[in-house]
């Protein structure tokens, strides 16, 4: 990463990602996986292991919805399955030659996305806010707070953010990753309602979701939920006391548990937001595919990466774009999968080729 990511749990400097190329027909599907402890693969190793467990399967001749199913009879982690099925989705939307938004009967993206901002002593939020809001395209930054050091240094950090943003019309959005007690989130959700701040992401811990009651009942700010939010059944669980949800490809496995939770939030009139990993221009635009009828974006990861290994996700007018070509637009950069083998075999990335071409 350009920046070290530290949120509520850690500090995040590097990422090694999986991608999986899919063949049939003479058409091309990519997609990617981006690991992590908590969504059940620690590396692209494990990822590797499940998927190939998968496919041995015998998979070529099922759906991407019975595929997915299949994936989760066999407990595949999500960010494993993700891989696969966003190249799925991209291949089908390259055989029928349209991008896959088209595809699925969704908008282009047109909502601009937050940019994030870690943990970090108000010096260096000084220096990375200020980096960041000098680009004209930003419109809103996520501050992740939820610090280990207590709620004072939480406020340390969003008073430099506001004194650093005070001349600029930046909406700001805060991000807790559960680094909060109960007492603690009501106590900084009215300090932080009367600060400028949006919205509030994931104030306790997951696992903690019958405390939400508690602290919906007289919320000064909308309540999303993100690490509380895996999949569609947890949207119908949590609904009573959310605003919103997060949804993430490597939370839910793709696309296709993507589309459920977005369709069961609808139905229970709640906000929805898309976030990411430490995912590259290809699982991003697989994101910004559907982001169309999302309310807020947060698809920024690979703006951090040094360098992103993907093309085909650009920000226009501060909205993440992906590439009007059929599929998601994205794709492996070549001169990485062509003259840079040895690098992409590097701990930073691993790329995993899976054919399925019928003999």
């Amino acid at each position: 990463k350009k920046h070290p990511l530290q949120i509520s749990r850690g500090i995040h400097s590097k990422s090694q990602n999986l991608f999986v190329e899919i063949i049939k027909d003479g058409i091309t599907g990519w997609g990617e996986s981006a690991p992590g402890k908590t969504e059940g693969a620690s590396n692209a190793d494990e990822v590797e292991t499940c998927l190939l467990k998968l496919i041995d399967t015998s998979i070529d001749s099922l759906s991407i919805y019975e595929i997915y199913q299949r994936s989760k009879e066999l407990n595949i982690p999500p960010c494993a399955h993700a891989a696969i099925d966003i190249a799925l989705w991209d291949w089908k939307a390259k055989k029928a030659g349209l991008p896959l938004n088209n595809l699925l009967g969704l908008p282009t993206p047109s909502t601009p996305t937050s940019l994030t901002v870690g943990i970090n002593p108000p010096e260096i939020i000084k220096e990375r806010v200020e980096m960041l809001i000098s680009n004209s395209q930003i419109k809103a930054l996520k501050i992740k707070l939820g610090s280990p050091d207590g709620i004072d240094y939480d406020k340390a950090i969003y008073s430099q953010v506001l004194e650093s943003t005070k001349k600029s019309n930046i909406s700001i959005r805060v991000d807790a990753n559960g680094g909060w007690s109960l007492d603690e989130a009501k106590l900084m959700m009215k300090w932080l309602a009367e600060r400028k701040a949006e919205y509030i992401e994931q104030p306790l811990v997951e696992g903690e979701e019958d405390k939400l009651k508690y602290l919906f009942k007289s919320r000064p700010l909308p309540i999303f939920i993100d690490e509380s939010c895996r999949f569609s059944e947890d949207v119908a669980r949590h609904f009573e006391y959310v605003d919103g949800v997060n949804l993430k490809l490597m939370k839910c496995g793709g696309i296709t548990e993507a589309l459920r939770i977005l369709n069961v939030a609808k139905s229970h009139n709640l906000k929805t937001m898309i976030g990411c990993m430490s995912e590259s221009s290809i699982s991003i635009s697989a994101g910004a595919s559907i982001s169309g009828i999302i309310d807020y974006i947060d698809l920024d990861s690979h703006y951090n990466l040094d360098p992103d290994p993907s093309e085909g996700a650009t920000m226009i007018d501060g909205i993440t774009m992906n590439d009007n070509k059929p599929g998601h637009g994205s794709k492996l950069k070549t001169e990485r999968s062509e003259e840079h083998t040895s690098e992409l075999q590097s701990p930073m990335y691993l790329v995993c080729r899976l054919l399925l071409e019928k003999k």
